[in-house]
């Protein structure tokens, strides 16, 4: 960690409330949800310590309170578990922001970030690089990148390129219809949110969507813009660029009653927007009314009676839960539901569920090793029901379960829950 004068506390844009922080009444709920503190038994790596911590970077902004920020998945479990209610997803995202803003991270590091940033935000830059990606898998890098030897060499980059989405170029580079016509009696107009990731290396899972929707009666828009709705750099700190990001994703879709969302990460940002601008006047009540409009597609479809007919998927499936549906925002039965709707799949539950995988937003890529451990442990979790498949509603979520899977031994194909309700309608 760099050097910083340890006089210097949060500033004045948008510190930690300290009456958010002292909801806290540091009851333990949270400890064994907590994936952090689980993998080390640290308490300044639960999220009762770090609340702690983000009380004292009102008076200074140490070195250790940084790291143990940064230790953070942000994956929420701890707002789950909280019987005070305890909003720790709003003091998470305003000290990370305080840290990006007043502590100077070593060169390397915040090249880094920067590079995540610049790359998995823009799905131009994205398409770009899908070619090296088919080459890499082609070679079998990725694999070896997962290798004992070379995670503990050069942990980032092995992360960078365990990780690489398996995508056929064809997928990637092709452009979805703009619009798809509600079957039998139009239930309501809803847009779709491509996303920057998704749109490229999961563009499958978007058409899925789009069709399903289609079937059980909703006309489906599929604009171009936003590029993306900035989960990533919010999830991180960088506010500046989750900002504006926000900003766009509003403009370009405001105009819609609903906004579907099928990534779980996309989904918490966006209903969080009303927090995310709440001190910008010409902002904030936009801002607050766009994010009720957001409603990720499993939610939207389970609380509603099927209407497209369901043919029998004979297959057992594990359900995951993405931290980011589960916890940030509240949805584990809806998915479960349409599930369970489809004749002939068995769903079972892995043990642990409200841990978090390890993928996090940029974590697995920032901090390697204990996303590794946490991957590995969730892989052993699914592999231990004896699933033919996993069924979760978030791309980081299925590239590091296919990844740790199959460093097991045994990968297993990652499905979202769209892709097999449209296999069951047809």
């Amino acid at each position: 960690m760099a050097a910083l004068d340890e006089t210097q506390g949060w500033d004045d844009t948008r510190p930690p409330q300290l009456e958010l922080i002292d909801d806290c009444v540091h009851c333990g709920f949270c400890l064994p949800t907590c994936p952090t503190y689980v993998l080390w038994g640290e308490e300044m790596d639960s999220p009762r310590g770090r609340i702690v911590l983000m009380k004292q970077g009102h008076e200074e902004i140490s070195a250790p309170l940084v790291g143990h920020l940064d230790n953070c998945l942000g994956c929420m479990a701890c707002v789950t578990a909280c019987p005070s209610g305890v909003q720790y997803d709003k003091l998470l995202e305003d000290a990370r922001a305080q840290v990006e803003r007043n502590f100077d991270r070593p060169p390397l590091e915040a090249a880094h970030r920067r590079l995540v940033f610049e790359l998995f935000t823009r799905p131009g830059r994205m398409r770009l690089l899908v070619p090296g990606a088919a080459l890499a898998h082609r070679l079998g890098l990725p694999r070896l990148a997962r290798r004992p030897r070379l995670r503990s060499l050069a942990p980032k980059l092995a992360a960078l390129i365990s990780m690489t989405p398996d995508a056929p170029v064809a997928r990637a580079v092709e452009r979805m219809p703009g619009r798809f016509e509600a079957q039998g009696e139009k239930r309501g107009t809803v847009a779709l949110l491509q996303g920057c990731v998704q749109r490229v290396f999961f563009s499958h899972v978007n058409e899925a969507t789009a069709r399903v929707l289609a079937a059980e009666g909703f006309e489906v828009h599929v604009p171009r813009l936003p590029r993306c709705c900035g989960a990533l750099p919010l999830h991180a700190g960088a506010d500046e660029e989750a900002r504006s990001l926000a900003k766009a994703t509003i403009e370009a879709l405001e105009g819609y009653e609903t906004v579907v969302v099928n990534a779980a990460g996309c989904g918490s940002a966006m209903k969080d927007y009303g927090h995310v601008l709440r001190d910008e006047p010409e902002w904030a009540e936009r801002a607050e009314r766009f994010a009720g409009k957001v409603k990720d597609v499993t939610e939207l479809l389970g609380d509603l009676e099927p209407r497209a007919r369901r043919r029998p998927v004979e297959m057992k499936v594990a359900y995951h839960d993405a931290c980011h549906l589960a916890h940030a925002q509240g949805v584990r039965a809806e998915p479960r539901r349409l599930l369970e709707s489809i004749p002939g799949l068995e769903v079972v539950e892995p043990p642990e569920w409200e841990l978090c995988c390890g993928s996090a937003g940029i974590y697995n890529l920032v901090k390697p090793e204990p996303a590794a451990e946490l991957g590995e442990r969730k892989a052993r979790n699914l592999l231990d029901t004896g699933a033919e498949a996993v069924a979760a509603a978030n791309p980081g979520c299925a590239l590091q379960i296919t990844a740790h899977t199959e460093r097991l031994g045994r990968a297993l194909p990652v499905l979202h829950p769209m892709e097999l309700l449209a296999r069951s309608i047809g």
